[in-house]
This record gives C-alpha cells, sequence and structure tokens, in this order.
C-alpha cells in the first residue's frame, strides 16, 4: 500500500494535465456513455473499491497540485497582472497650513507718537524763583554751621521778626547727596511751642516746625538747627532750601524764602 501511494505521488507530481482537454472528455463521456445500472453490474469487491478510491485521490492531488502550480505561477502562456492599489492620499494634521506669505504689517495711524511725560516724583521741588530773604518786619538766613565735618554737619537758619507772631510755620529741605540721614535738630526758641516733623523723603530730609495755637513767636532773632550725617568729604548744600510763613495778631501775613551756601571748609 505505501508503494501504491508513493508511485501515485510520484506521478502526480511528474504529471502535467491538461484541464481544458480533461473537461472536454468528461463532458463527452458523460454524453456518449449510459448511466451504468448499479443492480447489474452487482456489488463492487473491496479491493476494486480500494483500487478506486486510490485513483480518484490521486486524480484529486494531482488536480490540486496543477490548479495550484496554475493559480501560483500563471499557467502556461498565462500572466496574473497584479492590480497595484490605488495610492493613499497624505495624512493630514487637523491643523491649517501656515501662510506663504509674511504677515500683513499693521497699519500706521499717520500720527507721530506722543512723548511720554515723565511721572511727578510727588514731592515739593525747590523754590525755582529768587529766594526773598525778607518780606516786611520778617527777615531770614542760611549758613552751615563751623562745626561741620567730613561725616555730619548742621545747617542754620536763623529768622528775625521785628513784630509779634501768632502763627509760624518753618520748612527745611536738605536734598540728598549720598549718605544724607537725620541726626537731630534743636531751636533757640522754647521746644514746647512748637511741633518738629522729620520725613525722609528718598530725595531729600524735611524739616517741619509747627507754632502750637495760642503761642506767641516773640520779636527778636532766632535760630532753627538741623542736623545730619553725610558721604565722607565737602557736601554740596546748594540745593538745600527753606520757607517760613508767619501772621501777626492782626492778620498779616509775611514769606520768606532762601537758598544755602557753600559749606565752610570742613576738618577730617
Amino acid at each position: 500500500m505505501e508503494d501504491l501511494k508513493r508511485r501515485l505521488r510520484d506521478a502526480a507530481a511528474a504529471h502535467e494535465p491538461d484541464r481544458d482537454a480533461m473537461l472536454a472528455r468528461v463532458r463527452h463521456g458523460m454524453s456518449r456513455s449510459p448511466r451504468p445500472n448499479r443492480r447489474a453490474t452487482g456489488p463492487l469487491s473491496w479491493p476494486r473499491v480500494t483500487v478506486a478510491t486510490l485513483a480518484s485521490a490521486a486524480a484529486l492531488v494531482a488536480g490540486g497540485y496543477a490548479i495550484a502550480t496554475t493559480v501560483h505561477t500563471g499557467g502556461p502562456g498565462r500572466e496574473v497582472a497584479a492590480v497595484p492599489a490605488a495610492p493613499s492620499p497624505p495624512p493630514t494634521s487637523g491643523h491649517a497650513s501656515p501662510p506663504s506669505t509674511p504677515p500683513s504689517t499693521p497699519p500706521t495711524s499717520g500720527h507721530a507718537p506722543t512723548p511720554s511725560t515723565p511721572p511727578a516724583s510727588g514731592h515739593a521741588s525747590p523754590p525755582s524763583t529768587p529766594p526773598h530773604r525778607q518780606d516786611g518786619p520778617l527777615r531770614s538766613d542760611i549758613s552751615i554751621d563751623s562745626h561741620t565735618n567730613a561725616y555730619w554737619a548742621q545747617s542754620d537758619i536763623t529768622l528775625q521778626t521785628g513784630v509779634p507772631l501768632s502763627t509760624l510755620t518753618l520748612e527745611v529741605r536738605i536734598v540728598q547727596t549720598g549718605g544724607v540721614a537725620s541726626t537731630g535738630a534743636w531751636r533757640t526758641l522754647p521746644a514746647g511751642d512748637f511741633t518738629l516733623t522729620t520725613t525722609d523723603e528718598g530725595d531729600a530730609l524735611r524739616y517741619r516746625w509747627t507754632l502750637r495755637p495760642g503761642r506767641t513767636v516773640l520779636p527778636g532773632k532766632h535760630v532753627f538747627a538741623v542736623q545730619y550725617n553725610h558721604a565722607r568729604g565737602p557736601r554740596a548744600a546748594t540745593a538745600d532750601t527753606y520757607t517760613a510763613t508767619a501772621t501777626t495778631a492782626k492778620g498779616q501775613r509775611y514769606t520768606v524764602t532762601g537758598r544755602c551756601c557753600a559749606a565752610p571748609n570742613a576738618s577730617g
């Protein structure tokens, strides 16, 4: 049996069937040969059945091999053309492509830009008018005290009045020239007659004396002194200023102003 199977496989492998001729012979035989009468032939013997089965199997194997060979190689005289797949469209990112032209320049208003105004510092600037050291019976002066040294200074403001004063306000402004810091103040009039405030405004120290209500400044010469540290060396005091405003019991009003002078020679 194994030898028969081997021969059948070898025959099937060597066989090159003509499928069209085989189909034509089958159709021709079916049309000419009458359908066999299974009753007349009688029962089939087992050897005949076995041989017939093996022959059918061999034919099926040969036919399948031929069909497979035909499909794989395209058969003699035939070519199987592969249909190329349609090119797939390029993937889209979901975002619009950037414009190929540069963005347009924003339109100009046609007006020249208005120069910005520097912000105000919020502090009163020194008086731009010439010093007014005397107003009626009220006179004034400013000087740098002789005890000033290379690290410390004192500015003296002298007020002289020929009449009693019922109100008096004196404001002294010491410009920041580097390291300027208040170390105190004093006056020759009674301390209880005045209130004193000292303010560091960043660009200057401001000292302000105000006569208390009900008090009076008698006629005479009175000194108000401010003291402060500064950077080492002679200090330029020409930007320091003062303003004094006073009234009499009769309502007469007087105002004096002044700017400081050069500092005396300071000893180390």
